[in-house]
C-alpha cells in the first residue's frame, strides 16, 4: 500500500469510526429478534466448507449453499437442509433473507468474496488466511469498516478456552516479559505428482472456480485441495496450516501491526513434483518497538512438510520465551510452563480467566447480535496474514525484507512489493475488487 493509499484508508476509517461505534452501541443487527436464528449462506462446499456448514447448522439457519462444483453443493445442501444450492455466490448475496455468509473457498476467492459480501451488507466469517495477498487483506479491512459489518477470521484458537487461558497466563507474567515466540508446522504431506491440462470434471463450472485469478487451464493437481500449492490460487502451507500457529504465536508475543523486518529461507527440499510453494522454510520477523532494550520482539516460524518427528511430540505448536521462563503450547491440547532453569511450574492457571461465549462460530454470531468485535476481528486477521504474505514474498525473492510498516510496503524492493499484491484475470471478472486504489 502506498503512503497515499494508507493515508486514504486512515482518513476514511476516522470518518466512519463514529458511525461504527453508534452501530455497535445500538446492538448490531439484532437478527430479526434475539431469539431468532441468524440466516447464513455458505460460500464454498469443499472439505472445510462442509465442516463449517455442519457447525453453523447447529446454531444458525443455513439459507443457501454455493459452490461451482454441483456435486459438492448438493451434498452439503442435503446434509444441512438448505433451501437452495447455487454455483454463483451472487445469488447468496442477493438474498435479502441472508444475514451473514461463511467464505470457505480456495484462497484466491477469500477476500474478493468477503469484500463483495461486506458491500452487500452481509456479515462475514472468512476462512484463513483471510486473503490471497497483503493488499487484499487491507481492502477487506477497509470494506468491513466502511460497511459496518462483523468479519471474523477463521483462526479458531482465538475462541478456544485452552489457548485463551494460556495466553492470559502470558499476559499475567507467568514467564516474565515474553521476548521471543517460536511456532512450527511439521507434518508429512503427499506428493501431488505431475499432471497436464485436461477437461474439468462434469458438473464443475471451472471458469467460475478460477474467478478473479489469472486464467490457467484446468489441471487435476491444481484443483480440489491441491490448489493450496500453486501461487495463483493458494498461499502454501505457511498460509494454510501455518496461519493457525503464527496467529497464536503472535497473540502470545503481544505484538500488533507489521514487523519491521521479515526474512525466510527454504524451498523444495523433498517433493519433486508440480508444487510451486516451499515444502521447507524457516521464517523470522522482528518488531523493534520503541528501539529500547526490552521492547524488541521476535517471532520464528518453522515448517517441514516431509517430517514425522515433531518438537514436544506435537505436529504444530508454539514456544514462548520470557525473561523468567518459557511456555510450550499446542492447539493439540498440550501445555507446559517452566520457570528459570527449566523448573516445571505445575498446574499453572490464569488468575483472571477470559470470558468466552462459546466456540468460534458462536462468537461470530454473538458479535453480530451485540455489535461488538469478534475474537478474531478482521484487523487481528490482517496483522496475522501479513506475516504469511511477507514470509512467502521473502522466500520467493530470496532475501530479507525491510518493511515500511505505515505504508505496508517493502522498502526499495519492487519485486517483493509485487508479491504483496496480485495480477487479476486480464479479461476482467465481476469479482475483482472495485473502489480501491491499486
Amino acid at each position: 500500500m502506498s503512503d497515499r493509499n494508507r493515508r486514504s484508508f486512515l482518513k476514511h476509517t476516522a470518518a466512519t469510526s463514529a458511525a461504527t461505534a453508534a452501530w455497535a452501541w445500538g446492538g448490531g443487527i439484532n437478527a430479526r429478534g434475539a431469539n431468532e436464528r441468524i440466516a447464513v449462506g455458505m460460500i464454498g462446499c469443499g472439505g472445510q466448507g462442509a465442516s463449517l456448514a455442519n457447525a453453523f447448522a447447529g446454531i444458525a439457519h443455513i439459507a443457501g449453499v454455493c459452490d461451482p462444483d454441483a456435486s459438492r453443493r448438493h451434498q452439503v445442501q442435503a446434509k444441512v437442509h438448505a433451501k437452495y444450492a447455487v454455483g454463483d455466490l451472487r445469488r447468496i448475496l442477493d438474498d435479502k433473507a441472508v444475514d451473514a455468509v461463511v467464505v470457505a473457498t480456495p484462497d484466491h476467492w477469500h477476500a474478493p468474496a468477503a469484500i463483495l459480501a461486506c458491500q452487500a451488507g452481509k456479515h462475514v466469517y472468512v476462512e484463513k488466511p483471510q486473503s490471497h495477498d497483503l493488499r487484499e487483506s487491507r481492502w477487506l479491512l477497509e470494506a468491513a469498516r466502511r460497511n459496518q459489518v462483523v468479519v471474523q477470521h477463521g483462526t479458531q484458537s482465538r475462541s478456544d478456552p485452552f489457548i485463551a487461558n494460556a495466553i492470559q497466563m502470558l499476559r499475567e507474567g507467568v514467564i516474565g516479559e515474553v521476548l521471543v515466540a517460536k511456532a512450527w508446522n511439521i507434518q508429512r504431506r503427499r506428493s501431488i505428482g505431475r499432471e497436464r491440462p485436461s477437461d474439468p470434471p462434469p458438473g464443475v463450472d471451472y471458469d467460475l472456480w478460477v474467478g478473479p485469478a489469472e486464467w490457467m487451464p484446468f489441471q487435476k493437481n491444481r484443483f480440489h485441495y491441491d490448489w493450496h500449492w500453486w501461487y495463483n490460487f493458494g498461499t502454501g502451507d505457511i498460509g494454510n496450516d501455518g496461519t493457525h500457529e503464527i496467529d497464536y504465536a503472535r497473540w502470545g508475543l503481544g505484538v500488533e501491526g507489521l514487523p519491521s523486518t521479515a526474512t525466510a529461507v527454504g524451498g523444495k527440499y523433498f517433493f519433486d513434483d508440480d508444487q510451486e510453494f516451499a515444502d521447507t522454510a524457516n521464517c523470522l520477523f522482528e518488531w523493534p518497538g520503541d528501539g529500547r532494550v526490552g521492547n524488541r520482539r521476535q517471532l520464528i516460524f518453522e515448517m517441514r512438510l516431509w517430517d514425522t518427528c515433531y518438537p514436544h511430540n506435537v505436529d504444530s505448536g508454539a514456544e514462548f520465551y520470557g525473561t523468567q521462563g518459557k511456555m510450550v503450547l499446542s492447539k493439540r491440547g498440550r501445555i507446559a510452563v517452566y520457570g528459570e532453569r527449566n523448573k516445571r511450574i505445575e498446574d499453572a492457571k490464569p488468575k483472571d480467566p477470559p470470558s468466552l461465549v462459546g466456540n468460534h462460530y458462536a462468537d461470530f454470531l454473538d458479535a453480530i447480535r451485540t455489535g461488538r468485535k469478534p475474537n478474531a476481528d478482521v484487523a487481528i486477521g490482517h496483522d496475522t496474514v501479513a506475516l504469511v504474505h511477507l514470509a512467502n514474498a521473502a522466500l520467493r525473492v530470496g532475501h530479507t525484507l525491510q518493511v515500511d510498516t505505515s505504508a505496508e510496503q517493502v522498502v526499495g524492493d519492487d519485486a517483493a512489493n509485487r508479491l504483496l499484491g496480485r495480477t487479476y484475470r486480464q479479461t476482467g471478472h465481476w469479482s475483482i475488487p472495485q473502489g480501491f486504489e491499486y
